[in-house]
This record gives C-alpha cells, structure tokens and sequence, in this order.
C-alpha cells in the first residue's frame, strides 16, 4: 500500500478537555482512510489518554507517536506569580517520544508539571526538560510556543538564541521549528520569520495543522466547546475563540494546500515518524514485594504456610477433598505469579479488623478460592457452595483477577492511609476517573452556551430517554418528537446538531471513589501523575488502563452501615 506523505504530529483529542474534539477511536479511523502510516497525540500538558491511544492505534496498524504539548515556565516552575512580560500560563512545546525511554520522561515531564509547576498550567521548566530530555522530540508548537512568541513580538534574536537553546537541550537532530498554516494573519507573518530563523541556525522545519476537531464542519460545535470550558456564552465578543475553522484533520492534499512551497517541512512530518518507535510492554504483572516473615524464601511459600493456617481454623479437619483443592489453587497461583496479590489483600483485611472496621464477605469471582477464604479474605466457603475456582482465576485469564473488598465508609480512609504508609507515599495514589459529556448532560452544556431559554433546554433533555448508553441518535430514533421540534425550530436544530458532535467526550476529571494503585517503586516509573485543585494526587491513567500498564489496583469500595429489620444482615 502506498502511503501518505504527511503526518498529523500536532492533535488533540478529548483528553485536552473541553478543548479537544477529536475521538481517539475518530482520530485512528481518519488516519487510516487517509493512508497515514502513523499519527500522534499531543494533548495539553497530559498523557490521559496514552494507553487509550496506543492501543486503538496498534490495532489499527497505524503507528502511534506519544506525546504532549507541554507549558514550559517563562523562569522556575517553581515560582507562581505573574511574570509581567511572558504568559503566566508557560509558553506551548510539543514533545514527542522517540522510544520507550522518551515516553518514561514524558511521565516524568507532565508530572512534574502537575505535581511541581501548576500554575495557571502543568508547567514544567528548561531545568526539568534538560533532566528528562532523552528520547524525546521536540518542536517550537503553535503561536504560543517561545520562538514564535517572540518573533510576533519583533525580538528576532532572542528567537534565534530560544531555537538554538532548545537545540541543545534536545540534542541535534531533535528539535524542530513548526509551521502551521490555518489561514490566520499572523501565521502568515510568522512564516517567512521562522523560515528565516530556519535558514540561520540550520534547525529544520515541520508543518503541522493544530487539530482539535475531525471535520471542518465541527468548527461551530467546537466553538461550543470552548464556551462550555470557560463559561461564556458563543454570543459573547470578548472571550476565548480561535478564529478559524482550519483546525481540522486535513488530509495530505490539504495540508500540501496549505503548506505546499515547504515540502521539506511536510517531509519532515514522516522524519519524525520513523524517528519515533515506543513499544510498550502491557499486560505484565508488577506487583508490589511483599515483606516475608523471617523463615520463608519467597512469597509462594509464605502463602502456603499462611494457608494452611487458616484452614485449621475454617474446618476441624483437613480432608483429601480440601487439601486437594488447597493444592490445586496454590499451583496456579504459583504459576501466574500472584501470591504477593493474595498476601496484599491480606494484609489490608487483617488491619481493618484490628482496627475495628468492618469488612464485607467478598462479592464476585474471588468468593470461588479456597485461598482467599483461607486467608480470611472471603467469609463464603466455596466448597460447601459448589463454587469454582476457574471463575477467578486460571491460566488462560489475561487480565489481573479481582478482589474487591467492601469497607465501612467510615475506615475506607484510614485503611488508604495504612498502604500508603506500608508500601510508600511515592508508591501508593488513588485513580483518576474521567466525566463525559452523556446525552442529557452534553445538551443542556451546549443549550446554556447558545443562550437558549433554560426551559426550553430542559424541555429538549428531559425528551430523552433515561437508559444505560442512551446516546442522541438512539434518543432521536425512539422519539419522534425530537426530529419534529428540530424541523420546526432552527435553535433546537443546531442545540442537537452541536450536541450529537460533542456527545461523549470528557468533561473533566476527579477521583475514583475506591481504586487505589500500588506500584513496586515510584509511580511515575510506571504511570504518570495528576494533581487536583484540592491537592489530591491521582494516577493520569484510568482504572483499566493502570490494569493494562500491570500495576495492583485495588477496588476499596465503602459500605454504609444497613439499617434493617432483621439484625442478620446489618453489616
């Protein structure tokens, strides 16, 4: 097959939250219709949706390039007060990663800027970038990046002399000065200077679009979008706009259109792809190392010794029956490496009783091993219930089995707070979890931003069906009366055409209520990190993708004390 001679390394997608409108699944689809044999991803200061990326796109047989367009501080990521002369919020760089060492600073790079550096932005500084610059990328980004920055501002050599700076930070042959072209009338003053910075310092260029939606058409409803972010209304004249519809995913043709006396530049864009290789190894098994008792090898003794145990307390006596299937257990087990698992879960389950927090029976699959009853972290005996063990847990499984434990809200804290102090503040964090745009919620967002009267937006939500996955077009396919109002009023025309645009995308991000991650060394080794607005320090990788990097997730789910009338059940 003969591929395109351009690459989209500049996009945003959904994860450049309530600014980017490009789907992942939309993104993949695209590139592969425009015979594009790699495509990146470089959301705003974040890695959100990374594995999300990775995945989709490997799938698809397109190459996935991981990236992020950074904030790099004006001075220190440290300080946080207005700079007077630069953008408080950091100027704009794109980092793409060239390999797996790349995409672990990347980690390093975007938490840092939540962790360290948010101000306005995740900033990160020149100081941290030079410390975790190795197989990495980078490129000058859009308007707001640092050389474009000051050549809109008539500082010709300190352009040169920031080009050249980044240069060194990155190593020859790993920075480059970005052109885009979306028909604005500075880009097209900015052109000739960064050419002219080109031909002078030797650093090549590359042609870019700055997607943040698939089609052109999507310019109004992601017009929308930015009002949603920041709470104005479309009709407002002074707020955020882009000012073009030319932020799209272009094809080839298009962007030699654009950009076309610059072949270098649009060459470039496939440099840079071949340049870029991360392989990611998902699915492994990276448990945290359980501290053994004095006596014990490794962890699969330990456990049979804790096992064994416990049964005697279980039964009067060990039968054949049981120690059969005690055996059975603590092979596969063995075999697939979880006995750290089994001696975590454990742990946490014994403090809790100590302490005095209650502890559920155990729901689900883990209420079928014989181990987990042993161990005191289930109360239901799988024998004398039939119950099998293969439902939890068996070699042919892929992914890491689950043990949710249920806890009295009132000691689901206290216990976070004892894994955090066994296994390590840097080691231990809760888990993001991302709110999307469902079809009620994305309507009534889009029909306060286009002004419309609340009653007659709320008139148009409540019309749609409350189902699991309830989207738009279901809604309009069950209720004629949608398609009716939309014919005969333009306002509710364009509320549900915006809104069948924006549907599903990610509206913001908080804090799962129960999933705790716990890695065998510094998380950033293995995810990168968030910070809320409240100090809460999350993983940026959801439940099932820190499943899918390897890491022990844990579902901590709370249970409220039952009030009922029969004393049997109360917990």
């Amino acid at each position: 097959m003969k591929f395109a001679n351009f690459v989209h390394l500049h996009a945003h997608t959904q994860y450049s939250l309530l600014d980017g409108a490009c789907r992942i699944d939309a993104l993949i689809n695209r590139a592969v219709e425009y015979k594009m044999p790699a495509v990146a991803m470089t959301d705003h200061g974040n890695m959100f949706g990374a594995i999300e990326f990775y995945k989709a796109a490997t799938k698809a047989g397109i190459k996935p390039i991981l990236g992020m367009e950074a904030y790099i501080a004006s001075g220190s990521r440290h300080e946080k007060k207005p700079s007077g002369r630069f953008p408080d919020g950091g100027f704009h760089l794109l980092l793409l990663a060239k390999n797996l060492t790349g995409y672990k600073n990347l980690m390093k790079l975007t938490s840092g800027g939540y962790l360290e550096g948010f101000y306005h932005r995740p900033r990160i500084d020149k100081e941290l970038l030079r410390a975790h610059c190795e197989g990495l990328i980078a490129t000058s980004a859009c308007m707001q990046g640092e050389v474009n920055w000051f050549l809109l501002n008539g500082s010709t050599d300190e352009a040169v002399a920031s080009a050249r700076e980044y240069e060194q930070i990155l190593g020859k042959g790993n920075f480059y000065l970005e052109i885009q072209n979306h028909g604005l009338e500075k880009e097209q003053v900015l052109i000739p200077k960064v050419s002219a910075v080109s031909r002078e310092t030797g650093i090549p260029m590359v042609a870019t679009n700055d997607c943040h939606y698939m089609h052109q058409q999507d310019w109004e409803a992601h017009d929308a979008l930015v009002c949603i972010q920041t709470g104005k209304l479309v009709s407002d004249t002074d707020r955020l706009r882009y000012n073009t519809d030319q932020i799209f995913f272009k094809s080839a043709d298009e962007m030699k259109e654009a950009l076309g006396e610059f072949k270098d530049a649009l060459d470039n864009t496939l440099h840079i792809a071949e340049s870029c290789n991360v392989e990611l190894e998902l699915g492994r098994l990276l448990l945290p190392v359980y501290p053994l008792e004095k006596g014990f090898k490794d962890a699969d003794s330990f456990l049979r010794a804790k096992c064994e145990e416990g049964l005697k307390d279980k039964y009067e006596s060990i039968t054949p029956t049981i120690q059969e299937r005690l055996e059975y257990e603590l092979r596969v087990i063995r075999q697939m490496g979880y006995a750290g698992y089994f001696l975590i879960v454990k742990d946490f389950c014994d403090y809790a009783r100590k302490e005095g927090i209650r502890v559920g029976p155990g729901r689900g699959s883990a209420a079928g091993s014989l181990v987990s009853y042993a161990l005191a972290i289930t109360s239901i005996d799988p024998l004398k219930f039939d119950l099998l063990f293969e439902r939890f847990l068996n070699p042919e499984r892929i992914s890491m089995p689950d043990i949710d434990i249920d806890f009295a809200d009132r000691g689901r804290d206290k216990i976070i707070q004892y894994v955090i102090q066994k296994y390590g503040k840097e080691n231990v964090c809760q888990i993001i979890t991302f709110g999307t745009m469902a079809a009620r919620a994305v309507v009534r967002d889009v029909g306060r931003v286009l002004g419309i009267a609340y009653g007659d937006v709320d008139r148009i939500a409540k019309m749609i069906p409350l189902a699991p996955d309830m989207t738009l077009d279901k809604a309009i396919k069950q209720v004629p009366e949608l398609t009716q109002v939309a014919k005969s009023d333009p306002r509710i025309e364009k509320l549900l055409a915006y809104s069948k645009t924006l549907e599903g995308l990610a509206r913001h991000c908080s804090t799962h209520a129960a999933g705790v991650v716990i890695a065998p060394s510094a998380l950033t080794n293995y995810v990168p990190l968030f910070k809320s607005s409240d100090d809460e320090i999350t993983t940026q990788y959801d439940m099932k993708m820190v499943e899918e990097v390897g890491l022990l997730k844990m579902d901590f789910l709370g249970l409220r004390t039952l009030t009922v009338i029969d004393d049997s059940l109360r917990l």
